[in-house]
């Protein structure tokens, strides 16, 4: 090959890599169930804190987000076989997870807490609760948590699809209590019209043993590449003021935690 057949095939290559860096996507699977955090606007739209700060990660990343809306407890099995790339839908970094796929650093952390008609009070939720209904969503720290702590203890545990459902039950009635972010509770629960005459009690359900250290981004075990730009973004939106504009949109409060 003479110089400008080489330095022809130089320049081929590199528009090659540019073309695949311009089109370069990352699959995240998200619920759209879970407001504020995630879910359809009235047009149909998939909004809230979750989809907006996944929008800036993939900006700072120069990447192209492809949102793929499914249920939760669907998440990680659509990791492993390659339906998507990331999960980005509050889901909790928890060391029962971390077995099955590697996390981001967390993007927030807020802690859970029941919720019940207004006159009840909880002390502690194992004693108080026994006998009651109690919906949690499936495959959510919140589930593991109510198995393992509110049956064991004489607690009837619900589940349920998604948390919207939950609350339905609650605001009619076929549940005592609900069980799940204490964020997502007040604001898609308590602050409606469903929610009225419903409050927030109890303590905080926040043991690190079940709920982690807040929420992360999960990706297939070992994919290094991705973990690594993930956290680099995360870190680059809080630094620049980015993270604090989409979450300034949602909360009146620091929702990223200690």
């Amino acid at each position: 090959m003479n110089k400008t057949e080489l330095l022809g095939a130089l320049a081929l290559c590199a528009a090659s890599f540019f073309t695949h860096a311009d089109d370069d996507s990352l699959r995240i699977g998200i619920e759209a169930a879970y407001p504020p955090f995630s879910y359809k606007t009235p047009e149909g739209n998939v909004s809230g804190f979750d989809y907006d700060i996944g929008n800036a990660l993939c900006e700072e990343m120069k990447v192209k987000c492809e949102w793929v809306i499914q249920e939760f407890d669907g998440m990680i099995p659509s990791l492993k076989v390659r339906k998507i790339d990331a999960v980005l839908s509050s889901m909790s970094i928890t060391e029962d997870r971390m077995k099955s796929v590697d996390f981001s650093k967390k993007y927030y952390h807020t802690p859970g807490k029941f919720a019940m008609k207004a006159g009840n009070v909880i002390n502690d939720p194992l004693v108080d609760l026994k006998g009651r209904k109690v919906g949690v969503q499936r495959s959510s720290t919140y589930d593991r948590f109510a198995t393992e702590q509110l049956e064991k203890a004489g607690v009837e545990v619900v589940r349920y699809g998604s948390q919207n459902e939950a609350f339905l039950d609650l605001a009619s009635g076929r549940l005592d209590a609900t069980l799940a972010d204490i964020v997502n509770t007040n604001e898609s629960f308590i602050k409606t019209p469903a929610g009225n005459g419903f409050v927030l009690v109890g303590p905080d359900i926040s043991d690190p043993k079940y709920f982690g250290r807040g929420a992360g981004i999960a990706v297939r075990k070992g994919d290094s590449v991705n973990i690594a730009r993930l956290n680099t973004a995360i870190d680059a939106i809080r630094t620049n003021g980015k993270y604090q504009q989409v979450m300034a949109k949602y909360f009146a409060f620091d929702i990223y935690g200690e």
